[in-house]
């Protein structure tokens, strides 16, 4: 499909790009001309007649498919991922393939190691991560949504860093044919765009099941429609939810423990670092004041607002990196560069050949989660580690589902709540000074984020307001495939507090 993009916007793009680096690949090969109205094919869709971007994780043929590593930075897709075809199908054509944390793991795409991100709204700051290209693309206006993957909160918290909404579907509702799995039980595709309505576009296109794709299903009877058509209705209209909220108390009281147990284990090491990692995890005072005008606007909305408590939230980040790196040092196995991967120009045999591939080709941090996923699934550390963060996975799952409902739709009771609203992560985008947040803090920090994915829920993140001259995101988190539920209270929360965006962005995306 051919597709005319408006007048001057091909510099627009080239300004942004200079200065905030979203991009590892664009395709500016369009002509800048005068285009068509876009707006007016758009609506048939929502999607068609629109550029789109694409986290290099997520294959588009003939485009790069890197994951921000150098062990793949020549690789070219010689296939199209599911999702991006049915994007492709609806209207809308791929410009670029953006930056991101060496195979997805990291908070701030710093981690990346073909080039750096900033956040549009102050370019000393990260947009996030791992996602963080595809944030800082829509939240600068170049393109109105783009693909992310989100495997423990990495569509969510750069979305939050950069004042866009982001999307982490239902674990099984769009197809991951297509993406370089990191852990493939945690992650999924999801969605940044610059409206909540534009996301429900998306989201209905790239939804459903995969003949390529075993964990992908269909939404069970009983799960809410996807109908735009009623989105955003106030109460008053008879569509007000039930929202818990986690009380402070529920979070001092996980943040304690987990504070209590690194600290317990700096004083043994001798190392108080550990200690001031974990406070990361405590909301800084500009988060907390957007939380709570968030909670004040949605219940001036009409939302009956509840405290809920989670009683499993504080082992979600130990159970998460023990589930994830695990499922990482299987997955990136395959990296050896016989069967993928750039090679040493000399080794003496096979192992040398595997060794210098990827000492050179994988990144501090990548090599740090597969060491740790290597020791988790040990013989005689399995019992001790993996299958024990599997049984809190378990508890966490119920603990949602009592408060939520089933995934299955089989119970006749009303769930107690529509949905829970949450911080995303506990502090605005960070700088890349020496007294930032460390990489073990952005770690403990993902207290917010990891239950979703550990859980297999839907998760709506989006900018409640700007403090101190950042944006603060907060989350819904919904029951397994009621995106829809999700979509209609942030609509709803937009269309009356219309989201923010940076100096220099312009709309060319209606």
């Amino acid at each position: 499909m051919s597709l005319t993009l408006p007048e001057g916007f091909l510099s627009y793009v080239k300004e942004w790009e200079e200065k905030i680096g979203a991009f590892i690949e664009f395709k500016g090969d369009v002509p800048d001309a005068p285009g068509t109205d876009v707006s007016a094919s758009a609506a048939v869709s929502g999607v068609s007649g629109l550029p789109f971007a694409v986290k290099d994780n997520i294959a588009v043929k003939d485009f790069s498919l890197s994951c921000g590593s150098k062990l793949l930075e020549k690789l070219r897709a010689p296939y199209t991922a599911t999702v991006v075809q049915k994007i492709e199908q609806a209207g809308a054509k791929v410009i670029g393939k953006t930056n991101l944390d060496e195979f997805g793991m990291g908070s701030s795409t710093d981690n990346s190691a073909l080039k750096k991100t900033n956040n549009p709204w102050d370019t000393n700051r990260v947009p996030g991560g791992s996602s963080g290209g595809s944030a800082a693309a829509v939240a600068a206006g170049i393109v109105p949504f783009a693909l992310g993957t989100d495997t423990g909160g990495s569509v969510r918290q750069p979305a939050a860093f950069c004042g866009v909404v982001g999307l982490k579907p239902t674990y099984g509702a769009c197809s991951r044919f297509g993406l370089v799995a990191y852990a493939s039980s945690l992650e999924t595709p999801g969605i940044l765009s610059d409206t909540v309505a534009r996301c429900r576009s998306v989201f209905s296109v790239i939804r459903g099941l995969d003949p390529l794709d075993q964990t992908t299903r269909e939404a069970p009877a009983g799960a809410p429609a996807l109908n735009a058509d009623t989105a955003g209705l106030h109460a008053a209209e008879g569509t007000g939810k039930i929202i818990g909220v986690l009380s402070p108390e529920a979070i001092a009281q996980a943040i304690s423990l987990e504070i209590a147990a690194i600290a317990s284990a700096a004083n043994d090491s001798g190392d108080a670092s550990l200690e001031t990692a974990a406070q990361a995890a405590i909301l800084e005072d500009e988060v907390r004041c957007g939380f709570e005008l968030a909670k004040q606007r949605l219940a001036e909305l009409g939302h009956t607002l509840v405290d809920v408590e989670v009683p499993s939230l504080k082992y979600g980040v130990p159970a998460y990196y023990t589930i994830a790196t695990a499922e990482a040092s299987a997955n990136l196995a395959r990296f050896d560069s016989i069967r993928y991967g750039a090679r040493p120009a000399w080794a003496e045999n096979p192992e040398d050949l595997i060794d210098k591939a990827r000492e050179a080709g994988f990144g501090a941090e990548v090599k740090l989660r597969i060491l740790l996923g290597t020791f988790v699934l040990r013989s005689g550390f399995q019992d001790r580690y993996y299958l024990r963060a599997q049984r809190i996975r378990s508890g966490i799952t119920r603990n949602f589902e009592e408060l939520l409902g089933s995934a299955d739709y089989s119970e006749t009771a009303k769930p107690n709540v529509d949905a829970i609203l949450l911080p995303v992560f506990p502090t605005r985008a960070f700088d890349r000074s020496p007294n930032a947040l460390s990489p073990f803090a952005q770690k403990a920090a993902d207290l917010y984020t990891c239950c979703a994915n550990l859980a297999g829920l839907p998760a709506l993140s989006f900018p409640a307001s700007v403090e101190g001259g950042l944006p603060v995101g907060v989350q819904l988190l919904g029951r397994a495939f009621a995106e829809a539920a999700l979509f209609d209270i942030a609509e709803g929360y937009e269309k009356k507090y219309p989201f923010p965006h940076p100096a220099g962005f312009k709309a060319f995306w209606s």
